[in-house]
């Protein structure tokens, strides 16, 4: 190689190498410009797709609190309707317990005015039977009184008749009689003699003579009749005066 090709070449090499100022020139570009270099390419990249748009997302925002503002006005509306018809609900449940309540004293009243008429019911049921036996003994005391003189006079003729011919005939018209007073329940009062007084169901007729201690019955005079506790008539007793224990 010539001196004169040496030359050439370093001079070459002199102009592909970048100076010191160069590249600080550059280094300065890149900062100074925010679209150069890794950032700066980005930027660029950006740029070309174009930058967002502000007003866009803004509005987008607005909107969408606008729909959540819609929706809670929703739900407070939704709430407050649901507690008024709660409230509604609540006053007539507590009307119908009021009314169930009115209707379950009417009912405890009704019960004990009920088991009222039922003992009212009862008691004159007791009553009215009490009345119907005291009518039907009523009405048999009536007939023993009428009957019973009969008796007493058939009694009577039997004895002064003793062994005449109509003997079988008031005989057996006695029996007749005294069966009737059987059906009806009538029992003759004829205390024994030498027997006490009984005030309710004997009539002293006088004090006699007789063998029988003093103050008890010397002789039944007449008999009496009673049904059951009822005494029709008393029957008529003679009284010793004790006179014949004396003897």
């Amino acid at each position: 190689m010539s001196e004169d090709d040496a030359v050439e070449i370093e001079f070459e090499d002199e102009d592909a190498t970048p100076s010191t100022s160069d590249a600080d020139d550059a280094d300065d570009a890149v900062d100074g410009d925010p679209t150069v270099g890794v950032d700066g390419r980005d930027a660029a990249a950006r740029g070309e797709s174009g930058s967002p748009d502000a007003s866009g997302e803004f509005g987008l925002a607005e909107r969408i609190a606008e729909l959540d503002a819609r929706g809670v006005d929703d739900l407070a509306d939704e709430a407050a309707d649901l507690e008024a018809r709660l409230a509604e609900r609540e006053a007539r449940i507590e009307t119908l317990e009021a009314e169930l309540e009115d209707r379950e004293d009417e009912i405890d009243d009704l019960r004990e005015r009920l088991k009222r008429k039922q003992a009212d019911f009862q008691n004159y049921k007791q009553r009215a039977k009490r009345q119907q036996e005291q009518i039907k003994e009523r009405a048999a005391e009536d007939l023993i009184e009428r009957i019973v003189p009969v008796r007493d006079n058939l009694v009577r003729a039997l004895e002064q008749e003793e062994g005449a011919d109509l003997r079988p005939g008031v005989e057996s018209t006695l029996e007749e009689f005294d069966r009737v007073l059987e059906e009806e329940n009538v029992e003759a009062i004829e205390p024994d003699p030498g027997s006490d007084v009984d005030p309710v169901r004997h009539q002293v007729m006088l004090r006699v003579g007789s063998d029988e201690p003093e103050g008890t019955i010397a002789e039944v005079y007449q008999p009496g009749y009673e049904i059951g506790d009822s005494v029709i008539r008393e029957a008529q007793v003679t009284v010793s005066d004790g006179s014949g224990d004396e003897e």
